[in-house]
């Protein structure tokens, strides 16, 4: 086995390597999520926590880790009777982003099953990881269909495995660990409060302290064995801090007055639900016994509110994650009772000897260690003074207005795509519409499909008495049909046109509905603007709607209309797009009052151009009509008409008939191609 970085080599992180310390004392807590940059350690600490842990106790032979103290009775590989004890050290189990159903939760032999009635049962990675650390690295990015597996997991402490008739179930309780790049995407709610405590993570910005990194990095790397044992010392002492406080864990004493300021915490930031009362109160009780102490303090309580409300708070998508420290002292003061504890808390992590897990000591031999054009004249002047404005009359930008639920756009057709909730697509989860030979493993049997197979070969297989004769070839697979996430790339005019207060607020407003709208279904997003001379790429597509949003609040209008240029963009994003991801389908939402005025001699003709090259190339669009007064040309709807798409206006986008519009497009476009 690889020698693996020692935790207390990791520099500074402090709240990191508390949140994982709090766990190793309590597991009860729930695990942590750690957000950050990438570059920053995530994994490197969360990889070294699993040495600290204590040996763990198991059923010899049985390969569900049951504990010989208290053995699942329902154990597959049970009962256990008479079986020995054994020891092990705590395992580390990773989650690969890309894993199948069958390795998270395990696979039954499906063709013993049939052909002789076997069932055999391969244990999964939920199983693996029982009384462990389950480490999901780029949980963000994992696929809903598992992350449903692992909240089951998580609230029961059991996995359950069903598959045509067969049942299994076996204990799966487990430290849920999970890092991300808040750059690649967010993570869906539910699955956020299942993390009991969060943290932020960034590269130190102290010269002093990015030195001492590299210089421990680069020892460890050297020479991995000895840098291990130079930190040997640390190592031990920590453990048996753990250990220590472990034992106190069950003395430390939660009073009324201290559980009243929990409550009353979570109230003031509007938590949902009752699980981050329990959470806080179980940190809360950690942190004593890390510190030593057999009863819990306001001091406690504001710590475990800082790790275990940030990402509970209501919240929209697209605020920055944290809490308001002066809101949270004062809370704490106006519920604090009389019977505090006078002594000063320690719920740091430094562990005992000089520089303790923060790495504060370094060991012997040193450690790891153009200007745009003018703008066109507004159709409405602005409701309030004028913005802002830069040179050649570029405005500032503009707040977006209030966003609202728009109605479901989706591509039409049937994908392959990433799991997700758009459009339908060709999914390992969802209802059965068909059955296909298995190409590889069988996953998922189409039962029916499969006799209908085999019947009619049974006299020549012989067959006696009532049974059923299946062989390999006879094995269907089951076709599903669920949803698919998608490439959703906004293009935003931006030019003088749009410029009104106003009105931009109002598009502004529309697009970040629909970016909330993505999120929601778990697409990735571009986004394209033009405005003056030219277009340009603002955000390439990516999984980080937040990326997104910021981006929209920060554009500025005015200028000429290059209405050919947005698109033509668009396209060669598409292009790249699709050789990059070929199964993730395309839908181009085009925001826009339909002028075009700049690009060319003949700006109108080329925009129709380059809208009929996407109609060409098939992609799924929408046109956001943004015209507005009492006098509209249409301009958008020849868009629409040019791309093969539909046009919508501001208020349709909340309309209850938006939801088929695209694909009404879709035929329309092929009854006009048959014509």
């Amino acid at each position: 086995m690889s020698t693996r970085y020692p935790f207390t080599a990791v520099v500074g992180m402090d709240d990191l390597r508390l949140a994982l310390l709090l766990n190793a004392v309590s597991p009860a807590v729930g695990g942590v999520l750690v957000r950050g940059e990438k570059g920053t350690a995530k994994s490197t600490a969360v990889r070294a926590l699993a040495e600290l842990l204590p040996a763990v106790g198991v059923v010899a032979g049985c390969r569900f880790s049951c504990d010989p103290v208290a053995p699942d009775p329902g154990c597959p590989d049970g009962p256990h009777l008479d079986a020995g004890a054994d020891s092990r050290p705590a395992r580390m189990v990773e989650l690969p982003v890309g894993a199948s159903e069958d390795r998270l939760v395990g696979a039954l032999d499906i063709e013993r099953a049939l052909a002789e009635g076997v069932k055999a049962f391969e244990p999964g990675l939920l199983a693996a990881a029982h009384r462990g650390i389950l480490y999901v690295d780029e949980v963000n990015l994992l696929s809903d269909h598992l992350i449903d597996h692992l909240l089951d997991a998580a609230a029961m402490g059991a996995s359950h495995v069903e598959r045509e008739g067969v049942s299994v179930r076996h204990a799966a309780r487990f430290l849920l660990v999970g890092t991300m790049n808040p750059e690649e995407g967010e993570l869906r709610p539910q699955l956020l409060d299942r993390f009991g405590l969060t943290v932020e993570v960034a590269a130190s910005r102290v010269p002093e302290e990015r030195v001492e990194v590299v210089r421990r990095r680069l020892a460890f790397e050297d020479d991995p064995a000895g840098f291990a044992e130079r930190w040997a010392g640390e190592e031990a002492a920590l453990r048996e801090r753990i250990v220590a406080a472990r034992e106190l864990l069950p003395k430390v004493a939660l009073g009324d007055a201290v559980l009243l300021q929990i409550a009353a915490t979570c109230a003031a930031f509007e938590v949902d639900g009752m699980r981050a009362d329990i959470v806080m109160a179980r940190t809360a009780t950690a942190l004593a016994a890390w510190a030593g102490r057999d009863e819990v303090t306001s001091e406690d309580v504001r710590q475990a509110a800082l790790l275990a409300l940030p990402h509970r708070r209501r919240r929209n998508p697209f605020d920055a994650p944290g809490m308001d420290e002066d809101k949270l002292d004062e809370t704490l003061e106006q519920f604090k009772g009389d019977d505090e504890p006078e002594d000063d808390p320690d719920p740091g992590p430094d562990g005992p000897g000089d520089g303790g897990p923060g790495g504060g000591g370094v060991p012997p031999q040193g450690g790891e260690g153009p200007a745009p054009e003018a703008g066109d004249v507004p159709e409405e002047a602005p409701a309030q003074a004028p913005a802002p404005q830069g040179a050649a009359g570029e405005r500032a930008a503009v707040k977006a207005g209030e966003p609202f639920r728009t109605r479901m756009l989706s591509v039409p057709g049937l994908g392959e795509g990433a799991a997700g909730r758009r459009s339908r697509a060709r999914t390992q989860n969802g209802r059965t519409t068909g059955a296909t030979r298995p190409e590889g493993a069988l996953t998922k049997l189409h039962l029916a499909a499969t006799v209908r197979a085999a019947a009619p070969h049974q006299k020549a297989r012989g067959r006696s008495g009532a049974g059923l004769v299946v062989r390999r070839d006879d094995l269907r697979q089951a076709v599903r049909e669920g949803r698919e996430g998608n490439l959703v790339l906004f293009v935003v005019d931006a030019s003088g046109s749009m410029a009104a207060r106003k009105r931009m607020g109002a598009v502004k407003g529309a697009v970040l509905s629909l970016l909330l709208d993505a999120y929601q279904r778990r697409d990735k997003v571009g986004l394209v603007t033009f405005r003056g001379r030219g277009a340009e790429l603002a955000l390439p597509p990516t999984s980080s709607v937040d990326a997104a949003a910021a981006r929209l609040e920060e554009l500025p209008t005015g200028g000429r209309t290059p209405l050919s240029a947005g698109l033509l963009k668009a396209r060669d994003v598409l292009r790249v797009e699709r050789l990059r991801d070929p199964s993730r389908r395309p839908l181009l939402v085009v925001v826009t009052d339909g002028r075009a005025t700049g690009g060319g001699p003949d700006p109108v003709g080329l925009a129709a151009r380059a809208a009929r090259l996407h109609a060409a190339d098939g992609t799924a669009s929408v046109v956001v009509d943004c015209e507005t007064g009492p006098v509209r040309l249409g301009l958008a709807g020849n868009l629409a008409r040019d791309l093969g798409g539909t046009a919508v206006t501001l208020d349709e986008l909340r309309a209850d008939a938006i939801a088929g519009l695209v694909r009404e497009a879709q035929v329309n476009r092929s009854v006009r191609r048959a014509a």
